[in-house]
């Protein structure tokens, strides 16, 4: 049991990364590896671990997406520069902007914040027509999905401590 334990911790820690990191499962993460525990003990330790997990994990999905939108909309972005934002974290993701010269594991993480404000930008301009308004709409987007991720992150790193403080003297891990 106690290499399980330290096992689903350090799947947690990948998860708080992950929630700040895209292409990183974040909260996700944190709540199966509070299940797997919760289970492995017959849902008699990390009970209340795995409901607060959960509860966090639907909170992490409606920050998502909340957070990018209400910055867009702060700024003035329309559902053009939203999507082109979308469009643009894919192909940041990826690796199919030819332009970034960025590459090992960071790679991905700089192509989606790029790749995302160059979408936002190209997809504001195409409605339109105006520079300003689209670099205006790229910064409300990349804002609030940067504080939507802070926010995420802050979460993350509750839900585990809210796992070691009701597991931590369970299952012989400390003896």
């Amino acid at each position: 049991m106690l290499y399980l334990y330290w096992t689903l911790l350090l799947v947690m820690v990948v998860g708080i990364i992950g929630a700040i990191v895209p292409g990183i499962p974040g909260i996700s993460l944190i709540a199966i590896a509070a299940f797997i525990w919760a289970f492995a003990s017959s849902f008699t330790s990390g009970t209340t671990a795995l409901i607060v997990a959960v509860i966090v994990l639907v909170l992490g999905i409606g920050i998502d997406f909340l957070a990018g939108y209400i910055g867009a909309k702060q700024a003035g972005a329309s559902k053009w520069g939203q999507f082109g934002a979308m469009i643009g974290l894919v192909l940041g993701l990826f690796g199919f902007l030819p332009t970034l010269p960025f590459g090992g594991p960071l790679g991905p993480f700089i192509g989606i914040i790029f790749g995302s404000a160059i979408g936002a930008v190209v997809g504001e301009y195409l409605y339109s027509k105006n520079l300003m308004v689209s670099l205006k709409a790229a910064l409300g987007l990349m804002v609030g999905s940067l504080v939507g991720n802070l926010i995420q992150e802050v979460l993350a790193i509750a839900t585990v401590a809210v796992f070691l403080i009701t597991t931590w003297a369970d299952k012989g891990v400390v003896r």
